[in-house]
């Protein structure tokens, strides 16, 4: 049984549930406990009563703490990529670099905490010293989804920390084992009782409870557009702090005088790599005509060389999607493009491996238009359209018609249309001649319309969310 963890002990839950591997539904990773309304309530406590004394603490103090933390996740990097490919499903490979990532945000934000500083301006009125400082906000309550259970929690757990936050972390309950095995890392760094804190539980409880509370003064969430306006309407209700990031539908344009080889190789890695769970994925492949036929047939080879397999089993490719529930979902929008028309050019049913688990080969649809579901609304699985146009201003109408803005690439030779792509694309990553996937720790990660609320996460920007600012007026 894995326990919850708050007020600096490991609680057992209300009630308790099974963690599933999706390459391989026999294997059970653990038993985790389930918290309670009652329980959330009590970690939201130890975290509110704990935040006065944490953002006083010295900066070397909360900078040491971050920096052991982030050893200790890259030390075990073998062993908790391996968790993570069993829990989550990712290949090895990407398990191992998401858990690196995770470890060094966590040692990015170490080195932060002492590069804190204000600014001091000449006030309009003689004799008066103006000074802008920050403080931060109090506690933050976290509510996470299951795409990258180590990341996206590193990303913000460490900055929350590092700007004197206290935190109540809610993972997604279909990944409570990074969650549990990064807070025992955490909970080993010396970091004072209640200054973080893990309720591990279904949204309509823990989550709930989080965004309701009176004494959680801002909520960061990660998941999808209808949970996400869920969360923000109860935090704006009682005036909380609310910072969202809720998916994308992004287009990839590949121009005329793109290298083919480079076109399919963000087309394979932005499309289905991470079984094609990433709200960064690029799951519209806009391309224009001269090189359309020449793209799907390089593509759909590339495609039908990819092995889907166990995430753990050497040369597996693409691994399983996260859960039933997801694969049927994928396939309910399979069934959605055939029924629109559209061609499926390969892919599109369930297969079995040695081991039963979710397993979706890459699936490819061409001859589509905008205005076809599968190009409106967020899929989340290893699914991407084709969509033909004539030219490069078509290529931009259409991959600006969208309600979603998170990231957007090109593949051109052209500085002309990469340039015009990176001023006038509705969104807030762009990539040329790169995946739309691939991301850094150290800069701004967000979008625009439906994908981002709020400020920015990651890199110096997460200060804008973590802290509120103070301007001080002094009479010389």
């Amino acid at each position: 049984m894995y326990k919850n963890f708050f007020a600096g002990q490991w609680i057992d839950g209300s009630d308790a549930m099974d963690n599933i591997n999706p390459s391989d539904t026999s294997d059970c990773i653990g038993q985790f406990a389930m918290a309670s309304k009652l329980q959330t309530e009590q970690a939201i406590d130890a975290a509110f009563d704990a935040f006065p004394q944490w953002a006083k603490s010295p900066l070397q103090q909360r900078s040491e703490m971050l920096d052991k933390i982030g050893d200790e996740i890259l030390s075990r990097k073998q062993e908790l990529g391996e968790m993570l490919a069993r829990e989550e499903g990712k290949t090895l490979l990407e398990g191992i670099g998401e858990v690196v990532r995770a470890g060094q945000i966590f040692k990015f934000f170490g080195a932060q905490v002492v590069r804190q500083g204000g600014e001091n301006f000449d006030s309009i009125r003689p004799e008066v010293d103006v000074a802008v400082t920050r403080s931060p906000v109090g506690v933050v309550g976290l509510i996470l989804p299951w795409n990258f259970p180590i990341a996206i929690p590193a990303w913000k757990i460490a900055p929350a920390l590092a700007y004197g936050n206290c935190v109540v972390f809610k993972p997604s309950e279909l990944v409570p084992a990074l969650a549990h095995a990064l807070t025992e890392i955490i909970s080993r760094s010396g970091i004072p009782a209640g200054v973080f804190n893990l309720v591990m539980g279904r949204g309509d409880v823990v989550g709930s409870c989080i965004a309701n509370s009176p004494k959680v003064h801002a909520i960061s969430f990660t998941g999808s557009i209808t949970t996400g306006k869920r969360v923000a309407s109860a935090a704006v209700a009682r005036m909380a702090k609310i910072q969202l990031e809720m998916g994308g539908k992004n287009p990839l344009v590949v121009l005329d005088d793109a290298d083919l080889d480079t076109a399919v190789d963000c087309a394979v890695q932005g499309a289905f790599y991470s079984t094609g769970q990433r709200c960064t994925a690029s799951s519209r492949l806009i391309v224009t005509s001269g090189i359309h036929d020449r793209f799907v047939k390089a593509l759909s080879t590339r495609l039908l060389q990819l092995k889907t397999d166990h995430a753990l089993k050497k040369g597996t490719d693409i691994g399983p999607v996260i859960d039933q529930r997801q694969l049927d979902h994928d396939t309910r929008y399979i069934q959605i493009g055939i029924d629109e028309g559209a061609t499926l050019e390969c892919g599109g049913e369930q297969v079995f491996r040695d081991t039963e688990g979710f397993y979706l080969p890459p699936v490819l649809f061409t001859n589509t238009h905008n205005d076809m579901r599968i190009n409106r609304e967020e899929i989340f699985g290893p699914v991407a359209s084709v969509i033909c146009v004539r030219d490069y201003d078509e290529a931009l109408s259409i991959a600006n018609d969208t309600t979603f803005g998170l990231s957007a690439g090109i593949v051109t030779n052209s500085l002309k249309f990469s340039s015009d792509f990176k001023r006038n694309v509705e969104s807030g990553i762009v990539a040329v001649n790169l995946p739309t996937a691939g991301v850094d720790y150290h800069v701004p990660f967000g979008g625009t319309k439906s994908s981002s609320y709020g400020s920015r996460e990651q890199g110096e920007y997460a200060k804008e969310f973590y802290t509120s600012v103070k301007t001080s007026y002094t009479l010389a």
